[in-house]
């Protein structure tokens, strides 16, 4: 970490959107490239003038699926503003919450696991002691800035990320940052 932290200046870990929109954004960029997803949002979100759980219930299903989203996540987008309209997650409750209770909560969501969740509380909610154990970038930087490149089991990530403790969101910010310099938003 000491040689990697100064190569990346002033770039810093930041938030983005509120709760609702980062979880959408998250859902509607699954599995299609950065590109994609960006224009896919900006198609759905012209559907409303603000993207909200509430509105997002209004919309019809075929200009969501005419805006380039696939029936599934139409359906997980639905179950996201479901969730939240219902009260089933509480956003408000997060600041107080642990981070397992938020993963908990978050993963009931169709179309929401564990991964997702992590990113929630990096990106969103800047969550400071995070450990996504299954991103494949943490993984592959930990094998490069760690291991020469040597393939690194969970075991052996979890084993190098002890010493991070309790800034493993901004160490696995950092790992990301050794593999790609420009960081993604969520």
């Amino acid at each position: 970490m000491k040689r990697l932290i100064p190569q990346f200046g002033q770039s810093r870990l930041g938030s983005r959107g509120d709760a609702f929109v980062t979880l959408a954004r998250s859902i509607v960029g699954q599995q299609i490239s950065v590109k994609a997803a960006q224009t896919v949002w900006e198609r759905f979100s012209l559907l409303s003038k603000s993207m909200t759980a509430q509105k997002v219930l209004k919309l019809k299903v075929d200009d969501m699926r005419a805006a380039g989203l696939s029936a599934r996540k139409v359906e997980y987008l639905v179950d996201l503003s479901l969730h939240f309209v219902s009260g089933d997650v509480r956003p408000s409750k997060w600041v107080s919450m642990e981070d397992e209770a938020i993963i908990e909560e978050l993963v009931a969501i169709r179309g929401i696991g564990r991964w997702t969740a992590e990113m929630f509380l990096i990106f969103h909610l800047m969550r400071p002691d995070v450990l996504p154990l299954d991103d494949v970038g943490l993984i592959n930087g930990i094998s490069r800035n760690y291991f020469s490149g040597e393939a690194v089991s969970r075991s052996d990530a979890r084993e190098v990320a002890q010493a991070w403790a309790p800034y493993r969101s901004v160490a696995t910010w950092y790992m990301w940052r050794s593999l790609d310099p420009l960081p993604v938003e969520y």
